[in-house]
């Protein structure tokens, strides 16, 4: 059987986007199941003011949405290093082919 011939960069890049879609799934599962958790096992006191108590499943998806609204800006939105240096490797070699290029 012969080797499959990737791109290293395309490859990585396929890579990041699988496992930021494996992580959005764990996210959504886990989320899901604690904020059903949160609604069933804890009493609600509706006499109280609502600012007076946070539901606790709150802090879990905030801050784990910050970090997977990361990973999903470095995997779609090409902000992370290797992405911006393959775009830095492109233009460089673009400029080298035709060194008048960077004029139009």
């Amino acid at each position: 059987m012969e080797p499959l011939q990737r791109d290293p960069y395309l490859w990585q890049t396929a890579k990041a986007r699988a496992k930021f879609q494996a992580n959005l799934l764990s996210f959504l599962f886990v989320n899901a199941t604690l904020w059903v958790i949160w609604a069933f096992a804890e009493p609600h006191h509706y006499g109280r003011s609502f600012h007076s108590e946070i539901p606790w499943p709150l802090w879990i998806t905030f801050f784990w949405g910050l970090g997977l609204i990361k990973r999903g800006i470095a995997a779609y939105g090409g902000f992370s290093y290797e992405q911006r240096a393959q775009r830095e490797y492109d233009r460089l070699a673009r400029e080298q082919a035709d060194p008048l290029d960077r004029y139009r």
